[in-house]
């Protein structure tokens, strides 16, 4: 697998493109991959994906101001 590329399975729940349609995400040079039912997460809940995304924990959650 080259090294920018990661399996591609759901970054939180680790289901794969058989059982759940997938999301791709490039994050530093890398393929992520997520499925619509995390997706949400990732906007207004980043650091929820602290361990499995570097940095989420830093990223800010979506603004709501709209």
């Amino acid at each position: 697998m080259p090294e920018n590329t990661m399996q591609e399975i759901c970054l939180q729940c680790g289901l794969g493109p058989d059982e759940i349609p997938l999301v791709p995400l490039v994050y530093q040079d890398k393929k992520l991959w997520i499925c619509p039912q995390h997706l949400p997460l990732l906007i207004h809940n980043p650091a929820r994906l602290e361990g499995k995304l570097p940095g989420a924990e830093s990223f800010p959650p979506a603004s709501h101001d709209d």
